[in-house]
């Protein structure tokens, strides 16, 4: 469970975070949206100790991670904004590096690698270099890279961004076998049919702050709306009215 507690981040004057919380559970998909500059990215961060939290709590399977931000590393497996390839080497060399990195036994690495391989349907480009690789050939490396170390926790930011219509449906599909196998999923995302299609839980952010955390049924009836999106902009208007 990744647990997120009064969560505050500043740049300057601007405050990209403030005072967000929630919880993304095991064996359910939480989806974290809001508009551009709403602070998604900068509260992902911080839950994936890239960034320290100016104040507030991040916590993951109980863990904090201020003060053991390595051992909260071990329990994640994290598709950050940028993918960040080396782009000499091959896509196995890129899963291999990273699972050394985490310590993983030789024992373990390539049982572990092949079967990723094997489920994200990537044995056409496992020893090719990644220079060059398509946007959809990128997003499996890496999220293969994040989960040789078989982490508990996933957080995965704009996951389909850029993918084709296959490429996004084996996405989809293996993000719902995560939830099956009893994971916790954190994803962002802008599309809503992708949104209605996975999430068990959805946290809107806006301006900083938590707006909305409720089943994607639960919104539509809290704003009266069918439609996925049509609640979210109304719950996106009914913030910016409150902070006008």
């Amino acid at each position: 469970m990744i647990e997120a507690k009064d969560l505050h981040k500043a740049f300057g004057t601007v405050k990209a975070v403030d005072g967000v919380s929630f919880r993304a559970r095991d064996g359910e998909i939480t989806g974290l949206l809001g508009p551009n500059g709403a602070g998604k990215t900068t509260t992902l961060r911080m839950l994936y100790t890239l960034m320290a939290p100016d104040r507030g709590q991040v916590l993951v399977d109980g863990i904090d991670a201020t003060l053991e931000p390595l051992a909260v590393r071990r329990q994640l497996g994290v598709l950050p904004d940028a993918r960040g390839l080396y782009k000499r080497l091959t896509a196995r060399e890129n899963i291999d590096y990273f699972a050394r990195l985490h310590g993983l036994p030789e024992s373990l690495l390539k049982t572990r690698r092949e079967a990723l391989i094997q489920t994200l349907e990537m044995t056409d480009i496992g020893d090719r270099r990644t220079e060059g690789f398509s946007q959809g050939q990128r997003v499996k490396t890496a999220i293969a890279r994040a989960l040789i170390h078989d982490p508990r926790n996933v957080i995965l930011d704009e996951p389909t961004n850029g993918l084709d219509v296959m490429a996004t449906r084996a996405l989809r599909q293996f993000m719902l076998q995560l939830k099956a196998e009893g994971r916790c999923v954190l994803f962002s995302s802008h599309i809503m049919q992708e949104v209605a299609a996975l999430c068990d839980r959805i946290v809107v952010i806006a301006h900083g702050r938590v707006v909305a955390d409720e089943s994607p049924q639960a919104l539509r009836e809290q704003t009266g709306e069918n439609n996925l999106e049509d609640a979210f902009v109304k719950i996106i208007g009914s913030d910016e009215g409150l902070a006008a």
